[in-house]
Protein backbone atom coordinates (compact mmCIF):
# COMPACT_ATOMS: atom_id res chain seq x y z
CA UNK A 1 0.00 0.00 0.00
CA UNK A 2 2.90 2.48 0.56
CA UNK A 3 4.33 1.43 -2.59
CA UNK A 4 1.11 3.03 -4.30
CA UNK A 5 0.56 5.83 -1.84
CA UNK A 6 4.45 7.61 -1.75
CA UNK A 7 4.63 7.83 -5.75
CA UNK A 8 0.92 9.02 -5.12
CA UNK A 9 2.15 11.84 -2.26
CA UNK A 10 5.15 12.70 -4.10
CA UNK A 11 3.24 13.86 -7.35
CA UNK A 12 0.96 15.80 -5.79
CA UNK A 13 4.19 17.47 -4.01
CA UNK A 14 5.62 18.22 -6.88
CA UNK A 15 2.19 19.97 -8.11
CA UNK A 16 1.75 22.01 -5.11
CA UNK A 17 4.76 24.07 -6.07
CA UNK A 18 2.81 26.24 -8.62
CA UNK A 19 -0.43 26.39 -6.14
CA UNK A 20 -0.69 29.25 -3.65
CA UNK A 21 -0.25 28.76 0.08
CA UNK A 22 -3.87 28.22 1.06
CA UNK A 23 -4.24 25.65 -1.87
CA UNK A 24 -0.49 24.36 -0.96
CA UNK A 25 -1.65 23.62 2.93
CA UNK A 26 -5.05 22.28 2.01
CA UNK A 27 -3.52 19.70 -0.25
CA UNK A 28 -1.06 19.20 1.96
CA UNK A 29 -4.13 18.29 4.79
CA UNK A 30 -4.89 16.28 2.17
CA UNK A 31 -2.34 14.04 1.62
CA UNK A 32 -1.66 13.95 5.47
CA UNK A 33 -5.76 12.79 5.67
CA UNK A 34 -5.07 9.97 3.20
CA UNK A 35 -1.45 8.79 4.73
CA UNK A 36 -3.64 8.76 8.35
CA UNK A 37 -6.51 6.78 6.64
CA UNK A 38 -4.07 4.61 4.55
CA UNK A 39 -2.27 3.42 7.95
CA UNK A 40 -5.63 3.08 10.12
CA UNK A 41 -6.54 0.81 7.15
CA UNK A 42 -3.45 -1.01 6.91
CA UNK A 43 -3.67 -1.09 10.70
CA UNK A 44 -6.98 -2.32 10.59
CA UNK A 45 -6.31 -5.44 8.38
CA UNK A 46 -3.44 -6.25 10.22
CA UNK A 47 -5.12 -6.51 13.36
CA UNK A 48 -7.55 -8.74 11.30
CA UNK A 49 -5.11 -10.80 10.40
CA UNK A 50 -3.77 -11.38 13.66
CA UNK A 51 -7.18 -12.33 15.18
CA UNK A 52 -7.81 -14.60 12.53
CA UNK A 53 -4.81 -16.47 12.87
CA UNK A 54 -5.48 -16.47 16.82
CA UNK A 55 -8.64 -18.05 16.07
CA UNK A 56 -6.96 -20.18 13.58
CA UNK A 57 -4.47 -21.47 16.53
CA UNK A 58 -7.24 -21.61 18.92
CA UNK A 59 -9.08 -23.76 16.79
CA UNK A 60 -6.25 -26.21 16.44
CA UNK A 61 -5.19 -26.09 20.30
CA UNK A 62 -9.04 -27.48 20.64
CA UNK A 63 -8.94 -29.87 18.21
CA UNK A 64 -5.38 -31.15 19.37
CA UNK A 65 -6.82 -31.61 22.82
CA UNK A 66 -10.15 -33.60 21.83
CA UNK A 67 -7.97 -35.95 19.75
CA UNK A 68 -5.21 -36.17 22.72
CA UNK A 69 -8.67 -36.87 25.13
CA UNK A 70 -9.58 -39.24 22.69
CA UNK A 71 -6.65 -40.94 22.24
CA UNK A 72 -6.14 -41.37 26.11
CA UNK A 73 -9.85 -43.07 26.13
CA UNK A 74 -8.78 -45.26 23.74
CA UNK A 75 -5.52 -46.48 25.69
CA UNK A 76 -7.17 -46.74 28.80
CA UNK A 77 -9.56 -49.11 26.69
CA UNK A 78 -7.06 -51.46 25.29
CA UNK A 79 -5.42 -51.73 28.78
CA UNK A 80 -8.53 -52.51 30.63
CA UNK A 81 -9.25 -55.14 27.46
CA UNK A 82 -5.70 -56.02 28.31
CA UNK A 83 -6.10 -56.65 31.70
CA UNK A 84 -8.97 -58.63 30.87
CA UNK A 85 -7.63 -61.29 28.81
CA UNK A 86 -4.39 -61.52 31.00
CA UNK A 87 -6.79 -62.50 33.91
CA UNK A 88 -9.18 -64.72 31.81
CA UNK A 89 -5.79 -66.37 30.95
CA UNK A 90 -4.78 -66.90 33.83
CA UNK A 91 -7.81 -68.23 35.08
CA UNK A 92 -8.04 -70.76 32.53
CA UNK A 93 -4.28 -71.83 33.06
CA UNK A 94 -5.48 -72.41 36.97
CA UNK A 95 -7.94 -74.36 35.91
CA UNK A 96 -5.95 -76.42 33.37
CA UNK A 97 -3.67 -77.23 36.06
CA UNK A 98 -6.21 -78.59 37.95
CA UNK A 99 -7.73 -81.07 35.54
CA UNK A 100 -4.09 -81.95 35.12
CA UNK A 101 -3.04 -82.56 38.57
CA UNK A 102 -7.01 -84.34 39.07
CA UNK A 103 -5.77 -86.96 35.71
CA UNK A 104 -2.50 -87.39 37.50
CA UNK A 105 -4.14 -88.13 40.72
CA UNK A 106 -6.98 -90.33 39.12
CA UNK A 107 -4.25 -92.23 37.12
CA UNK A 108 -1.93 -92.69 40.02
CA UNK A 109 -4.45 -93.93 41.64
CA UNK A 110 -5.57 -96.26 39.32
CA UNK A 111 -2.08 -97.78 38.68
CA UNK A 112 -2.07 -98.18 42.36
CA UNK A 113 -5.12 -100.24 42.56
Amino acid sequence: MKKIVLPMLLAAGLGLGACSDKTQQSMANDVDNATADANATMQEAGDDVEAATDNAMQSAENGADRAGAALDRTGDRIENGTDRAVDATGRALDRAADATGNALTTAGNAIRD
